[in-house]
């Protein structure tokens, strides 16, 4: 598998593995995604500023997300405490195409940013998701993330998680 920017000739299948992950949060109870976020301009935008990425099986996009390498407004008020104050990666906009489902690809697309972050010597990862989404919860649980506080992010309060990397 292979992490790599996104590229607009990409946007109908990362429009259509998006749509998945809404369906999919909506069946699972989940009101995270059911207001018309994100949509196909957000995924567009993510494009265009350099924080949509891909993970790639075989020429197939199997994931996407938006990694920031930098700042997140929204997480400069956290009710709460992060566990660093220096520079982080941002992780938003998670989602794993069905075709794929219950191989664990979000967990490596998740360590496959660990990787990515460490490679632009930046030792923190924060993100945030709804209070019902399970699977991510379970994610974050999985891979050391740490309960920070909430953050307002979107309309709504998100918890909020991060993992302080190890230095080689």
């Amino acid at each position: 598998m292979e992490l790599r920017k996104a590229d607009l000739t990409e946007l109908p299948i990362l429009w259509e593995i998006i749509q998945q992950a809404i369906e999919q949060r909506k069946q699972d109870g989940s009101e995270q995604w059911q207001q018309g976020y994100p949509n196909e301009q957000t995924i567009e935008e993510d494009i265009v500023n350099g924080w949509g990425y891909v993970l790639v099986e075989n020429t197939r996009v199997i994931a996407y997300a938006a990694i920031i390498i930098g700042d997140e407004p929204a997480y400069e008020e956290i009710q709460g405490q992060w566990l660093t104050d220096g520079d982080y990666v941002v992780i938003h906009r998670v989602a794993t195409s069905n075709a794929v489902k219950g191989r664990g690809v979000a967990t490596q697309l998740f360590r496959m940013i660990e990787e990515l972050a460490l490679a632009h010597h930046v030792f923190s990862i924060k993100v945030d998701t709804n209070f019902d989404n399970v699977p991510m919860l379970k994610i974050l649980e999985r891979l050391g993330y740490t309960y920070c506080g909430e953050v307002f992010f979107i309309g709504a309060n998100r918890m909020a998680f991060e993992k302080v990397l190890l230095q080689s």
